[in-house]
């Protein structure tokens, strides 16, 4: 099953929530739910829009699905549950901002926090099948996921896209000429190496909101 949407983003995607491919993708998690274990738990499908409303936004962080693994995922991009080991990316994340802001990485990798200060920890896919990446990738989510960062880009033009990989940085023309973009390679052990590490992205979002005057957010965990 999918949830409702929060309700203070449900009438900004209402047209979209009503098209003939959201009811399909509906169906499909549906069943998906029935035949395989599914992550996160339904109830946190939405956890990204729900604790960062329209109109706090100061920040979005693009992922592309959920951890996959079991306990891990928790409906925010990069982070997991309280007592959960720091996944590979996110301990990269940690050690870049260490750098930028000369912050300790968090014991653990619940991003909740960035979350409650309006930065959108948002995956382009919503759900996936446990310990199979990327499997509910083509059932919509991204259609669906491309239309609240429009919606962010059109509603609050101050809010920075920080966009790691080609995957996230491929949404660029979704967002206008005017979007304040922060982007680079992904954090992954795979690629931090080529372009993550000393990109600097936590102090060039907060120069960019500042530029706009907007309140810097605090990056501390």
């Amino acid at each position: 099953m999918i949830p409702e949407l929060p309700h203070k983003w449900a009438p900004l995607l209402r047209a979209e929530t009503g098209r003939d491919y959201f009811g399909k993708l509906r169906r499909y998690v549906a069943a998906e739910r029935r035949l395989h274990e599914v992550f996160p738990p339904a109830e946190e499908t939405f956890a990204a829009l729900r604790l960062t409303p329209p109109g706090t936004i100061r920040a979005v962080i693009l992922g592309q699905d959920p951890y996959h693994g079991p306990g891990q995922a928790h409906g925010l991009s990069f982070s997991v549950r309280p007592g959960v080991p720091v996944p590979p990316s996110l301990r990269n994340i940690y050690r870049e901002m260490q750098t930028d802001l000369g912050l300790e990485p968090a014991p653990e990798g619940d991003l909740t926090a960035w979350a409650s200060r309006g930065v959108l920890l948002l995956n382009s896919a919503l759900t996936v099948r446990a310990h199979e990446p990327a499997s509910h990738a083509a059932a919509g989510w991204t259609r669906f996921t491309d239309r609240i960062l429009s919606v962010v880009a059109q509603l609050q033009p101050d809010a920075v896209f920080i966009l790691w990989g080609n995957t996230a940085r491929a949404k660029r023309p979704l967002l206008g000429a005017t979007s304040a973009v922060v982007e680079s390679a992904h954090p992954s052990p795979l690629s931090a190496y080529r372009g993550f590490f000393g990109s600097r992205p936590f102090s060039r979002c907060n120069d960019a909101l500042a530029r706009a005057g907007v309140e810097p957010i605090d990056w501390a965990l």
